[in-house]
C-alpha cells in the first residue's frame, strides 16, 4: 500500500476492518493516533477556559509564534518540538506580562509581537534549505514521523498540563466567570492568569505538532466553542469538547491517510462541521423558543 505523502493515496475499500488493520500495521499512524489522543484532551480542556475567558486572541497568538519556534528548530537542524515549547511557553509569558496595561494597549502590544516573531518564522523558512516539505509540515500538520518518542514527550506534557489544570480548575473557573468577585474572596486572579497562560503555551505547542502553527484553533478552540453553544453546564461542556476534539482529530487523521491532502485541512473541518451544526440547532430551538412563547393576556383579549 502507498502512502499518500508518497504521491498516491491508499484506496479506502469500505471493508472497515480491513481499512483500520491496514492503517494500523504502520508504526507511525499508531504513533499519529496516540499522540492525537493526547493533543485532543489537552487541547479540549485547555480551549475550554479559552474560549470562556474569551482570550481567543491570546491563542492565537500563542499558535502563531510556534511556527518561528519550529522554523527556527529546523533551521538549526534539532527536533521542532524544542521550538514549538520555547517559543509558545515564552510567548505565554509575555502576554502575561503585557496584561497589566489597558485592553486596547495590551492587544496593540501582543499584536506587534506576534508580527515580528511572525516575520522571522518566515526568514527561517527562506533560509532553510532543505525539503519544502519541513515548513510545510510545521504550517499545516502531518502524520509523518511522529515517533515513539515523541508521544511519549507529548504525554509527559500532557499530565504535567492536566495535572496542574485540576489542581487550579474550580478557582479558575470562579475567577473566569466573575473575576472581580473572586478577587475580592481572595481568589489570587493574577497569578491563576499567568499560570493558565502557561499552560496554554504547552498545550498550543502540543497541537501544533498535529494541526500546524496556522490551525492550531481547530483543536484549541472549535471544539470548546460547539460544546459551549451546546450546553452551559460546565461538566457536561468539557465533557462534550474532549468528545468533539477526539472525534475531529481521529476523523482527521483516517482522512488525511486515505487522501493526499493536508491533515491540518481535515480536522479544521471535521471540528468546523461540528461547531455548524450546533449552531444551526441552537438557532432552530431558539426561534421555536419565540415561537412556542404564548402572548400577552392583553394581546389576546385584543
Amino acid at each position: 500500500m502507498v502512502l499518500a505523502d508518497a504521491g498516491t493515496a491508499p484506496v479506502w475499500s469500505w471493508d472497515l476492518l480491513a481499512d483500520f488493520q491496514a492503517m494500523w500495521s504502520y508504526p507511525f499512524m499508531v504513533n499519529a493516533f496516540r499522540a492525537g489522543a493526547v493533543v485532543a484532551l489537552v487541547s479540549a480542556l485547555v480551549g475550554w477556559f479559552v474560549v470562556l475567558r474569551r482570550q481567543t486572541f491570546a491563542a492565537h497568538t500563542v499558535s502563531t509564534v510556534a511556527f518561528p519556534g519550529a522554523a527556527g528548530s529546523v533551521l538549526l537542524g534539532v527536533s521542532a518540538v524544542y521550538g514549538y515549547f520555547a517559543l509558545c511557553v515564552a510567548a505565554a509569558l509575555v502576554i502575561a506580562a503585557l496584561r497589566g496595561s489597558g485592553d486596547h494597549e495590551e492587544s496593540a502590544l501582543t499584536g506587534t509581537v506576534q508580527a515580528f516573531l511572525l516575520a522571522f518564522g518566515f526568514l527561517f523558512v527562506a533560509l532553510y534549505k532543505g525539503l519544502l516539505e519541513g515548513p510545510q509540515t510545521i504550517l499545516f500538520g502531518t502524520f509523518l514521523g511522529i515517533t515513539s518518542t515523541q508521544v511519549t514527550v507529548l504525554a509527559g506534557v500532557g499530565i504535567g498540563v492536566l495535572a496542574v489544570l485540576a489542581l487550579i480548575g474550580r478557582p479558575l473557573l470562579f475567577a473566569s466567570i466573575d473575576p472581580q468577585v473572586a478577587a475580592g474572596r481572595g481568589v489570587p486572579v493574577r497569578v491563576l492568569s499567568v499560570l493558565f497562560l502557561v499552560l496554554l503555551g504547552a498545550a498550543t505547542a502540543e497541537a501544533s505538532q498535529i494541526t500546524g502553527t496556522l490551525l492550531v484553533f481547530a483543536l484549541m478552540v472549535i471544539p470548546a466553542a460547539t460544546a459551549q453553544t451546546i450546553t452551559a453546564r460546565p461538566g457536561l461542556s468539557l465533557a462534550l469538547a474532549v468528545l468533539l476534539a477526539f472525534a475531529a482529530t481521529w476523523l482527521g487523521l483516517t482522512a488525511a491517510y486515505y487522501s493526499p491532502y493536508p491533515l491540518g485541512f481535515f480536522v479544521t473541518s471535521f471540528a468546523f462541521a461540528g461547531y455548524v451544526i450546533a449552531r444551526g440547532v441552537h438557532a432552530l430551538h431558539t426561534l421555536r423558543g419565540r415561537t412556542a412563547t404564548p402572548l400577552p393576556a392583553k394581546e389576546v383579549a385584543a
